[in-house]
């Protein structure tokens, strides 16, 4: 038996296709109120439609299930269900939202075991087979596409979300003591820090060979120099590696482009300085929220991918902010979608 538990949900800035005016749960206050919608005036006065919402891991294709079948249904029965809100995440952010809804249900042991959460007017129903099965008792609905479709759509839809965003995707490939550990991957913002994420994404290719010092522009082969418990991780110094060197593609340093993206969340990606306009190479990934760091540190993307990499970094040992042990990037490239 799948528990239901009720949660408000604020309706997301990104919701694929958005949440339209005629949605049947709203929030005002932290509590959840019900909404009569309008679909045409009949002796049987306003009919209130069922809000389907759709929130998961968009590379999984048990994502791409629920959302199709929340499609279908409105397709099928227009008069009775809404639009529904779909919200496509990356494993990063899917990770996320997952923490935040144990903080909603105030317990840390919770484990949710698919990819996709699904919900009717606000209440959890659970993964992509309690939609169907919902679907099927209440509406007569059975999807019948086989898994290779869906496998097919995924990749699809993926590769289109990468794309459509216009942004830049490039990684770095971690080491911890010698064995490698796995992948970070970033989204760059080149649409509102261009210069910026100019630099990055050069110093991960090494497409600008050496400065006019000598000095390979790359960060193949750079450690992690720098990690504060809860606040950042920090790396980039392509010098020496101490925390006190590096350099950009455009000289030893460059102005401060703008504070156009805040500190937030966990997962921003910004640029490490020794006052302003003193950019060089070194970075950081924030651990938590820092908005102290705002008007100060130069934010220009956010990870997208790497969840446990960065958990694995975190959990380093320090002595003095510096990890006791090497956390090298073994290589770096982008990632062309």
């Amino acid at each position: 038996m799948v528990s239901r538990i009720l949660f408000t949900l604020p309706p997301p800035a990104d919701l694929e296709r958005g949440w339209t005016a005629s949605r049947a749960a709203a929030t005002k206050g932290g509590k959840t109120r019900r909404l009569c919608v309008r679909s045409g005036e009949g002796a049987m006065g306003p009919l209130q439609l069922q809000q389907l919402t759709v929130v998961g891991f968009l590379k999984e294709p048990v994502f791409h299930v629920a959302k199709c079948t929340a499609e279908a249904l409105r397709l099928n029965f227009p008069t009775k269900i809404a639009e529904p809100a779909v919200l496509p995440l990356l494993e990063f952010a899917w990770h996320e939202y997952l923490q935040e809804k144990k903080k909603e249900l105030k317990g840390e042991t919770w484990e949710y075991p698919s990819s996709v959460m699904c919900f009717i007017d606000g209440q959890l129903l659970g993964s992509e087979q309690e939609l169907l099965k919902w679907a099927y008792d209440k509406w007569n609905y059975q999807d019948f596409k086989p898994v290779a479709l869906y496998q097919a759509i995924t990749e699809d839809f993926y590769t289109k979300h990468m794309q459509n965003s216009k942004h830049v995707f490039v990684y770095l490939d971690i080491a911890i003591q010698e064995q490698p550990t796995g992948t970070l991957l970033f989204e760059l913002y080149s649409d509102m820090c261009p210069k910026t994420c100019e630099n990055f994404r050069s110093l991960c290719t090494g497409e600008a060979g050496t400065s006019r010092s000598g000095l390979e522009l790359t960060y193949k082969e750079s450690v992690f120099h720098r990690l504060v418990k809860n606040g950042w991780i920090q790396g980039g110094d392509i010098t020496a590696g101490r925390g006190d060197g590096g350099e950009s593609i455009y000289g030893p340093t460059f102005e401060d482009e703008n504070f156009s993206i805040p500190h937030n969340k966990k997962g921003i990606l910004g640029m490490a300085n020794k006052g302003r306009h003193s950019n060089g190479s070194q970075f950081y990934i924030t651990l938590q929220p820092t908005p102290y760091m705002d008007k100060k540190y130069v934010a220009f993307g956010q990870l997208i991918e790497g969840t446990e990499v960065l958990q694995k970094l975190e959990d380093v040992s320090t002595y003095n902010e510096r990890p006791v042990v090497e956390c090298k990037i073994i290589n770096c490239g982008i990632l062309v979608p």
